[in-house]
């Protein structure tokens, strides 16, 4: 049996037996992320040897760049204006201060700790390492103990951030001489990233969301297809970005908004079977959260695995460090006079976890083979590795004992700002088989 037979083997076979266990192991502390980055590791080069990047570079790749574009899309699609405007002091300073704090920090404290990269590489580490996940903290943002201000603004903030920190990749990436992006130069990197692909995925996204409901009050849809054609939009919108040289995951992360916008603005009257944007989704939210599922194991697998026979103290240090302060103190920060207790603030700035963003843009990172790519892809893996173990393991627990603190606080009839009431979303942003 061929390397690549047996690959399809060991990952359709954790992924059966995980599914068999899901329910059970969802009342425990063990996260899918776990089991399947743990897994990972068995398969890779360092146990197994089944899985690994040099013989297996072009699949995985794909299918990383799949699982990304889908979750970007989706992410993208079910966010509404009202996320922002209801409680958006939350999300909103969260992304718009947080977020470039968290950036800048995890730049600078990446210079005493990770010697001999150069400043564009050590953008990169604050760059990648910005963006949170979701599902690797999925109790903890969906527990309903929690309030629900709590909640939705850390689904959003996962929700955007990922395609927020995209612009700053590119860009960073492009001043390093060697890499595909640089022979055009930070300006032409720009354009063609941002502004081009942009513009790609705002026309591809804004006309399958109207075709699609111009078809729907025709009947000319069934429900089936129009999961489908999420797919095909998503798909569509990354692949003319990148056939022009630009960004594919700004281009399906734009798409996203203008894909859902389009479902909302223009609704399907004449359709007998009114289904929301979050509805039409579902499908490729359970597929992206499948494929995410699958990336943690081939992370662990080609990334982890090998990385952890060449840690130093030096990397282990920077992964605590950006789990904490680089997350935590921009998190205190950007909300100085939100009116938010300290049991809130602690409880936001711990649940930042680092998952599928940074899985993938670490993996385009180490195929640019930069000059600090091997010190680079440690510090990635022991990063997102940490975030997958302390995260997964303590959002149950923080989720039960911070719900409790807010119980407690509004019976003693203590106004609170985290008790205002917002609507909710019908699903957590990368919502899928994820915990």
């Amino acid at each position: 049996m061929s390397s690549g037979a047996w690959t399809v083997v060991a990952v359709a076979g954790v992924t059966a037996t995980y599914a068999l266990g899901s329910r059970r192991l969802s009342a425990t502390p063990v996260s899918s992320a776990i089991v399947f980055t743990g897994c990972g590791i068995l398969i890779g080069p360092a146990v197994l040897d089944i899985v690994g990047l040099e013989h297996h570079a072009a699949p995985l790749t794909a299918l990383l760049e799949a699982a990304l574009t889908l979750v970007l899309f989706t992410d993208a699609m079910t966010v509404r204006r009202r996320d922002l405007a209801t409680g958006g002091f939350l999300p909103g300073r969260l992304l718009g201060i947080g977020l470039p704090l968290s950036i800048a920090a995890g730049w600078l404290l990446a210079w005493p700790l990770l010697p001999g990269l150069t400043a564009g590489e050590l953008a990169l580490v604050g760059a990648i390492l910005a963006p949170t996940d979701a599902a690797l903290g999925k109790s903890a943002m969906s527990d309903r103990r929690v309030p629900a201000l709590v909640r939705e603004g850390l689904n959003v903030e996962s929700g955007l951030n990922d395609g927020m920190v995209l612009p700053f990749f590119v860009v960073f990436l492009a001043a390093i001489p060697g890499t595909s992006y640089a022979h055009e130069g930070v300006a032409g990197a720009f354009w063609r990233a941002l502004l081009l692909s942009s513009t790609l995925g705002l026309l591809v996204g804004g006309c399958g969301g109207w075709l699609l409901q111009a078809a729907r009050a025709r009947g000319w849809v069934t429900r089936e297809w129009r999961q489908i054609l999420v797919l095909a939009v998503a798909a569509v919108s990354y692949g003319l970005a990148v056939i022009t040289d630009g960004s594919g995951f700004i281009a399906a992360w734009v798409a996203g908004f203008a894909f859902g916008y389009a479902l909302r603005r223009f609704p399907a009257a004449a359709d007998d079977e009114r289904e929301s944007p979050d509805r039409t989704s579902e499908f490729a939210e359970y597929l992206g959260g499948l494929l995410a599922s699958v990336s943690l194991m081939l992370f662990g697998a080609v990334l982890l695995g090998p990385a952890l026979q060449h840690l130093t103290w030096k990397i282990v240090l920077y992964a605590v460090l950006s789990l904490t302060v680089v997350r935590m103190l921009p998190v205190l920060l950007s909300l100085i006079g939100s009116g938010l207790r300290p049991p809130t603030v602690g409880y936001i700035g711990w649940f930042g976890p680092r998952g599928l963003a940074s899985i993938v843009l670490s993996l385009l990172v180490v195929e640019e083979h930069v000059p600090g790519t091997e010190t680079l892809g440690r510090v990635f893996a022991a990063t997102v590795a940490l975030s997958v173990l302390l995260h997964g393991v303590s959002a149950p627990g923080l989720a039960e004992r911070y719900g409790r603190w807010f119980r407690s606080a509004a019976a003693a009839g203590r106004p609170l700002r985290e008790g205002a009431t917002v609507p909710e979303s019908p699903a957590p942003a990368g919502a899928g088989p994820t915990r």
